[in-house]
């Protein structure tokens, strides 16, 4: 049972819960009590542009988080002050502005990637000294602030005329509370991220609440419960295998919905809490891992197949990324650090598409050998920097089967050089697959000269064919997200532009992503008239079973696609 805890990151993760409860319990007591749930979730996400503008401009995310949720909560106060419209109301009005100037820096000025991301969904499994010694910190003032400002903070709450004749008039406590709780949502950032931090905040206490009216014993309670639920939530993760954050999610959820139910005493909850944490851990997957041969960790679902092809029986390849899965929003699992704590290899894509990467490596530990096969491309795109950072401009180089080739080589050789008994097999299998790789770019190049050159127009879902266009002689017209990372949003006025050079263009199709919500790109299509129904893999693998499932039959399956997508479905290649 306690076998998670003896893996560090997962005790990172732990410490980290445990100095965050404190800040949980005695703010979301005042949360629960005040009505100020809409407003901790509200300023949790209108960190948004600070962290945006902190990823653009390069300076620490947290401190860009914690600038945006002290203006937020400051405007809260201002724009509430003297008006009859509620808290509530306030709220949601500042917090459209916040997402809105969000939207627009990650849209159309910086372009961010998935750094965004981690911070919006958080990660107990990516936890760092620095994060713990701000969680620690932030306990310690809340506790503080809490002692000396809890009399003004539940006078001014329940009754305000009376605080004004006992002379509480001033706001600096009612600014002091939202900004305490401003603070301690950035604190739990790196744990909970945006999205998820009622989850500690507002669930716990609002349980707590249910069966207790005492302010001290609630704030107790939910301190204890926030500590128990977060350590539980974690344990459960691991076992299940699925995400921290929403692990302790679900968990709090259940245990509210107990509580609220029957107000169970304090032991049935814990054995209720007990049987539902056991019973999804049996849904879960064991961990990886092999007892023979070198153990490798691949990023993306490309790198894992050639790293299977080429290591063969004689490696074990743990691959992070599953088909369909966005790589721009991964979020890692458990069995994904605990992989890379024991792996000898691990082997990145680079160029930021698994930029997250990095923090796994540095939670797990261990002395893995970390390769970044995107800086050993040699094929760039007109105009790409050239030097160890090759493909700096665009991360989607495997779409050129070449750099795949020079990509499978640079496997092939750092599996012989960790493994030297096997290199003659490892040779042997990526001399093999290299044939392949050779022949499917002649093919591919084949089918295309069928295609009339005026005719190869290509809209995708999002920039990410570049290489593949280059490689073939495909003129890329435009993209539904113009940017090469999928968090990008187009506005209207791009939408529109795109919509009216397509029908410039004559554009016979626009190519929706497997691993995309095809909405908006077939929304596009009917509004030109073009087809919509040639799906292409962009940034991942088919599943098991489909025509893209593999690196060879995804890019034969997208370049069929593509070849009767340019031409109506006149042109019909065999691959």
């Amino acid at each position: 049972m306690f076998e998670p805890f003896r893996y560090p990151f997962v005790q990172d993760g732990l410490l980290e819960v445990l100095l965050l409860a404190p800040a949980a319990g005695v703010l979301g007591a005042w949360i629960v009590l005040r009505g100020l749930s809409f407003y901790s979730h509200g300023v949790a996400t209108a960190a948004f542009p600070g962290l945006v503008l902190a990823d653009g401009l390069g300076f620490p995310a947290l401190l860009g988080a914690l600038g945006a949720a002290a203006l937020f909560a400051f405007a809260v106060e201002r724009v509430g002050r003297g008006r009859n419209t509620g808290e509530d109301s306030v709220t949601g009005l500042v917090l459209t502005g916040a997402l809105a100037l969000g939207v627009i820096l990650a849209s159309d000025v910086f372009h961010s990637g998935s750094s965004v991301e981690t911070l919006l969904f958080g990660s107990l499994l990516a936890i760092s000294p620095g994060d713990q010694a701000v969680a620690g910190t932030t306990s310690l003032v809340v506790i503080v602030a809490g002692v000396f400002l809890a009399r003004p903070w539940l006078a001014a709450g329940f009754d305000p005329e009376n605080a004004r004749a006992l002379g509480l008039r001033s706001r600096v406590p009612e600014l002091a509370l939202l900004g305490l709780v401003a603070l301690s949502v950035v604190a739990a950032l790196a744990a909970t991220g945006a999205l998820l931090v009622a989850a500690l905040f507002v669930v716990p206490a609002a349980t707590v609440r249910l069966v207790t009216r005492r302010v001290w014993t609630l704030q107790l309670g939910a301190i204890g419960l926030a500590a128990v639920e977060g350590v539980a939530g974690l344990w459960l993760s691991f076992e299940a295998n699925v995400p921290p954050g929403p692990a302790i999610a679900v968990l709090g959820g259940a245990v509210f919905a107990v509580v609220a139910a029957g107000r169970v005493t304090v032991v049935r909850r814990g054995a209720v809490l007990a049987a539902a944490a056991l019973a999804l851990a049996a849904c879960g997957s064991g961990s990886a891992g092999s007892s023979h041969g070198l153990d490798v960790v691949a990023t993306t679902t490309q790198i894992g197949d050639w790293a299977r092809v080429v290591a063969g029986p004689d490696a074990s390849v743990h691959q992070l990324l599953q088909p369909n899965t966005d790589p721009h929003e991964y979020e890692p699992r458990p069995s994904d650090v605990e992989a890379t704590a024991g792996a000898d290899l691990v082997f990145e894509n680079g160029d930021q598409l698994d930029q997250w990467m990095s923090k796994v490596v540095s939670s797990a530990g261990g002395d893995s050998t970390v390769v970044d096969l995107g800086a050993t491309v040699p094929v760039k795109l007109p105009g790409e920097a050239s030097g160890p950072e090759s493909s700096r401009y665009d991360p989607h180089w495997w779409h050129d089967p070449r750099n795949a080739i020079t990509a499978v080589e640079h496997i092939e050789a750092t599996l012989s050089q960790a493994e030297p008994s096997k290199k003659a097999e490892f040779e042997s299998r990526a001399k093999a697959y290299v044939a392949r790789l050779r022949a499917l770019d002649s093919g591919i190049a084949a089918c295309f000269a069928q295609v009339p050159k005026s005719e190869r127009k290509l809209v995708t879902d999002h920039d990410a064919f570049n290489y593949f266009a280059a490689r073939y002689g495909i003129q890329v017209v435009g993209a539904i997200i113009p940017s090469q990372t999928t968090q990008a949003q187009p506005s209207a006025g791009e939408t529109t532009q795109l919509i009216g050079l397509i029908e410039r263009e004559h554009v016979h199709a626009v190519f929706p992503e497997s691993s995309i919500n095809p909405r908006l790109a077939r929304a596009v299509a009917r509004e030109t008239g073009a087809r919509s129904d040639f799906v292409l893999y962009g940034d991942t693998l088919g599943p098991q079973g489909s025509p893209g499932a593999t690196y060879l039959g995804m890019e034969a399956t997208n370049a069929k696609r593509m070849a009767a997508g340019f031409t109506g479905g006149k042109v019909a290649c065999k691959l």
